[in-house]
């Protein structure tokens, strides 16, 4: 391929605001097309290369994403990291809108998705425990405080399936359980990262709350 670049990013279409001189590409992957055609842009020193993982007109629902065609088309690009931004709910009082998380650990409760590499003859058991990489948490917590954006250091996200949202007694239970964050997104896609070998790192925005608590104190107020 001719097309290389660093630092990959998956996220929504507003991304591109923050591109100038964007090339456009597709990438036929053995699994497919990813999601979108791949916007490469050069960020100061390094070449970016921004791929919306819903499409650009957001066509594609979380559990019909191509997460494994998104993901290795970033490794056929040669990316040496993976940024991914993600619009997610809050489960706890003190992780408010506005604030970004730095995820450290995940619930999948996600089904049917294609969540592997490895369907045989080759077999390989790629260890979850710590699925997120600590040198990219690190810096990106790093580059929130000099920002001066609220930043959760940690934060465990529980992933539901979607397109629907979670019940009343589901959130509850998520609540209840510890769990910070909600999303629909983070499963498989920083799995496959790993089993791919490229450094990944969420951060989520939360955008709204999921947390019960905080309701009742407002209908209390």
């Amino acid at each position: 391929m001719n097309h290389k670049a660093d630092i990959g990013v998956f996220g929504g279409s507003g991304f591109y605001s923050f591109l100038d001189n964007v090339e456009e590409i597709e990438i036929e992957t053995p699994y497919g097309k990813p999601s979108e055609k791949i916007a490469l842009a050069q960020v100061g020193d390094k070449k970016v290369a921004f791929l919306p993982r819903h499409a650009k007109d957001h066509s594609l629902p979380p559990h019909v994403i191509p997460y494994r065609a998104n993901l290795y088309a970033m490794k056929m690009l040669g990316v040496k990291c993976i940024i991914a931004p993600t619009a997610s709910g809050s489960l706890k009082v003190d992780y408010k809108p506005g604030d970004f998380v730095v995820c450290d650990q995940f619930i999948d409760r996600t089904w049917g998705r294609k969540d592997t590499y490895f369907e045989g003859p080759e077999t390989k058991h790629v260890s979850p425990a710590e699925p997120y990489d600590e040198k990219l948490r690190q810096l990106a917590i790093q580059v929130c405080k000099e920002l001066g954006i609220t930043v959760h250091e940690q934060g465990t996200v529980v992933v539901i399936q979607g397109p629907r949202f979670s019940t009343k007694a589901e959130s509850r239970w998520f609540s209840k359980m510890g769990w910070e964050v909600i999303n629909m997104t983070q499963y498989p896609e920083c799995m496959l990262a790993k089993e791919l070998e490229i450094p990944y790192a969420n951060i989520a925005l939360i955008t709204e709350r999921k947390c019960l608590e905080y309701s009742r104190t407002i209908m209390k107020s």
